[in-house]
């Protein structure tokens, strides 16, 4: 005959083994220690709140603080109806919806070439990618002044074999070359997210595509561009709030009548000591920042992405 079985409170009904026992108040979530997992948080948020949020309401609390003891909103008043502040806004958003653009087009064009059209070198490449997006900006700004820069190569090429007195190529301290120079640091952060989403695309459908006898451009049309749709959008958002609040390359272009947002914070604040006016400036600058991002990430949500 069998022996009897187990007993006590934490045996399992009908199984002979003994269940689990639940200890009391096990119904609150608590670490091991039996600290509640909220207050886990608690440090994070302290130091996210120090690091962060009181720099950024001391930045609002200065903007509302006029140095002559006026009116809260005096100096919103008078930097929004200042001419320098409309030219900075237009010469901020057009910059980086130029430099979004051609990122974007450059980008997939180079993303499809890396991806699909077998080169030697081509993993080498986009390991390079990876490395070019740890560069500074200013470092790219720079060589690009060593190339077309007023004393650059490509003048000096120019100037001995002519015999002119300049280059022909002033171009970068005007409007087009910060947008150049944006578009060559910031084209890296579209293509690392699209060659992402290309490894993952399914070559049976192009496969398939092409022995229907679809041409290439149509392939990349119905095929892999609704593919690279949700890659196409985050590595544009970033790149256009990255342009919008970008300092180091309009600073070391030279354009002297280049000024965005971040130069009208910088002159205010360093060259006028305008603190008030410098941070009204800011405080509209991360406005459009979060914006920006915020619709991004509502866009995003409902496509899916």
């Amino acid at each position: 005959m069998p022996g009897p079985g187990p007993s006590g409170p934490g045996r399992s009904p009908g199984s002979g083994l003994p269940g689990p026992v639940r200890p009391a108040g096990s119904g609150r979530r608590a670490t091991p220690q039996g600290i509640p997992r909220g207050l886990w948080a608690l440090p994070p948020v302290a130091v996210l709140a120090l690091l962060f949020l009181y720099p950024l309401a001391l930045v609002v609390q200065q903007s509302l603080t006029p140095d002559n003891g006026g009116g809260a909103f005096d100096a919103y008043a008078r930097v929004f109806g200042s001419r320098a502040f409309h030219d900075a806004l237009g010469t901020t958003v057009w910059l980086a919806v130029g430099a979004t653009l051609g990122c974007l087009v450059l980008g997939f064009t180079l993303a499809l070439v890396i991806a699909f059209v077998p080169f030697p070198g081509a993993r080498a490449v986009a390991k390079f990618i990876d490395v070019f997006l740890s560069f500074p900006s200013f470092l790219i700004t720079l060589a690009l002044l060593f190339l077309y820069g007023t004393v650059g190569m490509a003048n000096g090429l120019v100037t001995e074999f002519t015999g002119a007195a300049e280059g022909p190529f002033h171009f970068l301290t005007t409007p087009w070359g910060v947008l150049l120079a944006e578009i060559t640091y910031f084209t890296p952060f579209v293509i690392r997210p699209l060659l992402a989403a290309f490894s993952q695309l399914d070559t049976a459908q192009l496969e398939v595509a092409a022995g229907l006898g679809a041409r290439p451009a149509r392939i990349v049309r119905q095929v892999i561009l609704p593919e690279a749709l949700p890659a196409l959008g985050a590595g544009g958002s970033l790149v256009l709030v990255m342009c919008l609040n970008e300092f180091g390359i309009v600073l070391f272009t030279g354009a002297k009548d280049v000024t965005t947002l971040p130069m009208l914070i910088y002159g205010k604040a360093i060259l006028e000591s305008d603190y008030p006016a410098a941070c009204v400036v800011a405080v509209v600058n991360i406005a459009i920042s979060v914006g920006l991002f915020g619709l991004y990430r509502v866009v995003s949500k409902r496509a899916g992405a």
